[in-house]
């Protein structure tokens, strides 16, 4: 059986939970080989940051939530979520699978990377909490971003949770950040929204000054 089967029999299993805590995840490719190929499709800074802000933060839930031995495929898949975005914004996590293809990555990685563009452009469904994780924190960290620069010290080490539930709630505030697609991945997980919130942040706070 090829990967990719295992893969697509898993998510369609009725105990794929389980089934995922017990997959060895794959990505297929290096963490430096994976730089080089987002880097190969996107140029803007701004882009390239965002990937690694989100690797980042991928990594430190998969600590958190028990999948340590697979930290670094999470963190492949945050850094290479929006590969194609710069490019073909119009067919985001669409031309996202062609590029992955020839690039020879896994189908686990292909459906995890896609994913974050359910019910938006795809109608690949986040399954495993990886993919759920990614959903939820891709829109939040940018939130998150745009309020620490708001603040006098520009440091997310300082940020509590009712600051950005102030700017939440303010729709022309950082408007290209979904609320919507934030409180759906929160959903997806059974998290409430102020946890998830918090949870973002203590992430950040990790690596980011």
């Amino acid at each position: 059986m090829t990967r990719k089967n295992s893969w697509e029999n898993a998510v369609n299993h009725p105990h794929k939970i389980l089934i995922f805590r017990a997959m060895a995840l794959s990505a297929n490719i290096t963490r430096e080989g994976a730089l080089e190929l987002l880097k190969k499709y996107n140029k803007d800074p701004f882009h390239l940051e965002h990937g690694e802000i989100v690797e980042n933060t991928m990594r430190y839930f998969a600590r958190e939530l028990g999948y340590g031995e697979d930290e670094e495929f999470w963190g492949i898949v945050g850094l290479l979520h929006d590969l194609d975005f710069e490019l073909w914004p119009e067919q985001h996590c669409i031309k996202e699978r062609e590029l992955m293809q020839e690039a020879c990555l896994s189908e686990e990685l292909i459906h995890a990377t896609t994913s974050h563009g359910w019910s938006i452009t795809v109608d690949v469904k986040p399954e495993h909490e990886m993919e759920k994780v990614l959903y939820a924190v891709d829109e939040l960290t940018g939130l998150i971003g745009a309020v620490v620069l708001m603040r006098p010290s520009k440091s997310v080490q300082d940020l509590e949770l009712k600051s950005v539930l102030k700017k939440y709630k303010s729709p022309k505030f950082a408007a290209g950040c979904s609320r919507e697609v934030i409180e759906r991945g929160a959903n997806l997980l059974g998290w409430e929204l102020n946890d998830l919130i918090s949870r973002t942040i203590a992430a950040l706070k990790t690596f980011r000054p």
